[in-house]
């Protein structure tokens, strides 16, 4: 990473860029949307982005958009992205700005990632002569488990694709201002499953005269973990996870049918093959074994989140020249978390990269985390989530994953 492609002053632009954020993710907060069509969201980042030199491309499948900054040179293209959509919680911080839509809370941060991604758009036009390629930045709702990366890309939204793309997370339990990330995989595939038991009603006080389907379910749910322990390798670990069981109406009587519903995370295709196969297996077996039958329903997912090496270390040395090398953490270890980011890095070399946003005066370690219906964070970290995008994707434009190779800053 040479000294003419990294030019100073991003860090500067993120802070005077701050207070724009702050009223754009607070705006955001107020009103989450779900899923794949977010049109008040997506017309407050298109609002955010009025007068810029950006070409706009939008596709039928959601209200996703890229904006293209097309540089004076026409060189390499990065991709930025930042995800919109909310998740389906009743929010409980307190906040000033807390959602106006019951039952649906930015609980995840995606309100930051489009106000930062909005402020590098800013600062990357004002700055556009530097530049030595074009950047796409990425506006993506339905990440919650609606696939809407996958959808952009089959709407052609991102073609010709980029050379490389990066995405920042905001990250309660990271000390706030902390970046981090890893090579390899660094999120799961996340797959759902659907499972029901079926045996025969009866008299809640003659259990022999019917087939109970609530006891089945729940030796299923404990083999279940067996399966995790004992027939997939430990250093290619898997978890799987029940996290509803559904049955009965009443306390005297038996039902016919009992419901479980859970998650299945992995890091490769062949725990992710031995996790599919073993739910299977369990579920009809142990239901057999009682006279009882099951029915198992596997759902894909989102697929694992690999990092490429390179740009995980162009993302370390960008971190450490914008704020010293304590602020990157090398993880030492994937989290089971799952994010459909994974779209574009099963097509393009990147990375996404956490970006700690620990609450003023709380403890990272015991805070409200992501998904939490009472997660707050520090929207002063945004300033640097803007001096991060637009670092990288200059230092990238400029000189590829060539500045990767430089040695650790001393």
């Amino acid at each position: 990473m040479t000294e003419h492609s990294f030019s100073q002053g991003w860090v500067e632009a993120g802070t005077a860029l701050l207070p724009e954020m702050v009223a754009l993710r607070r705006a955001i907060h107020a009103e989450p949307e779900l899923g794949l069509m977010t049109p008040k969201t997506t017309a407050k980042a298109k609002a955010a982005l009025a007068g810029l030199p950006l070409e706009i491309f939008e596709g039928p499948s959601t209200t996703g958009f890229i904006a293209l900054l097309r540089g004076p040179a026409n060189g390499r293209t990065v991709l930025l992205r930042g995800d919109m959509d909310a998740l389906p919680l009743k929010e409980d911080t307190g906040l000033s700005f807390t959602s106006h839509e019951d039952g649906k809370m930015h609980a995840c941060g995606h309100d930051t990632h489009v106000a930062m991604l909005a402020g590098a758009a800013k600062a990357l036009c004002a700055r556009r002569d530097r530049l030595a390629g074009s950047v796409m930045f990425m506006f993506q709702p339905g990440e919650e488990g609606h696939h809407g990366a996958r959808f952009m890309l089959d709407d052609g939204l991102i073609d010709p694709l980029p050379d490389a793309a990066f995405a920042l997370h905001v990250a309660p339990n990271l000390p706030s201002g902390m970046f981090g990330s890893r090579p390899g995989p660094l999120l799961a595939a996340a797959d759902r499953i659907v499972l029901t038991v079926t045996g025969k009603g009866g008299h809640a006080s003659q259990p022999h005269m019917a087939v109970d389907p609530i006891p089945i379910a729940c030796e299923i749910v404990t083999a279940l973990q067996s399966l995790v322990t004992r027939r997939i390798p430990a250093f290619d670990p898997v978890v799987i996870t029940i996290a509803r069981i559904a049955s009965g109406t009443t306390n005297n009587v038996i039902p016919e049918t009992a419901e479980l519903e859970g998650t299945i995370r992995s890091f490769s295709q062949s725990s992710r093959a031995l996790a599919h196969e073993g739910v299977h297996q369990i579920a009809t077996h142990v239901a057999t074994a009682h006279n009882a039958k099951a029915s198992v329903e596997i759902i894909p997912g989102f697929p694992v989140t690999i990092c490429d090496d390179d740009a995980v270390t162009l993302a370390k040395l960008t971190v450490q020249r914008l704020f010293g090398e304590a602020a990157w953490l090398s993880m030492p270890s994937p989290i089971m978390g799952a994010e459909d980011f994974s779209y574009v890095l099963q097509k393009v070399p990147g990375a996404m990269v956490m970006l700690g946003a620990t609450p003023q005066g709380g403890d990272f370690k015991t805070c409200c985390g992501l998904h939490s219906n009472r997660m707050v964070l520090d929207e002063a970290v945004m300033a640097r989530g803007v001096a991060m995008h637009c670092a990288i994707a200059e230092a990238f434009l400029s000189d590829g994953f060539d500045g990767s190779k430089e040695p650790t800053i001393p």
